[in-house]
């Protein structure tokens, strides 16, 4: 099976703007934002959806959670965030590889979708 564009990028065959990396995961700015900060939260294990994920996962799933609580205070985005996950092409998945959106720096909307 090939690689994924995430699996590529933790492995530094392609470029990408890294803001955070750890043993456990790497934080990236997308290449199409939606928003004025809009990063991608990506564990380096293949978890292709969240419906993938296992009880086994529970220590990553928490860690990427973490990161995002870190990031959100070193950028100074005053509590001020969301987090978004697609599972599965229906729901606008595009890379599957297990992913978090963090978008922030204008009004987000409810309903998003």
């Amino acid at each position: 099976m090939s690689k994924t564009l995430f699996e590529k990028i933790i492995d530094k065959e392609i470029p990408a703007e890294i803001i955070f990396e750890d043993e456990i995961a790497i934080v990236i700015k997308d290449i199409n934002p939606q928003a004025p900060t809009h990063l991608l939260i990506i564990p380096k294990k293949v978890i292709p959806k969240l419906s993938d994920a296992t009880d086994n996962d529970k220590d990553v799933l928490g860690h990427l959670m973490l990161i995002a609580k870190d990031i959100s205070n070193q950028l100074g985005l005053d509590e001020t965030f969301r987090l978004v996950v697609n599972n599965g092409a229906k729901a606008g998945q595009s890379v599957f590889h297990l992913h978090i959106h963090l978008l922030s720096g204008r009004p987000l909307n409810w309903p998003p979708g």
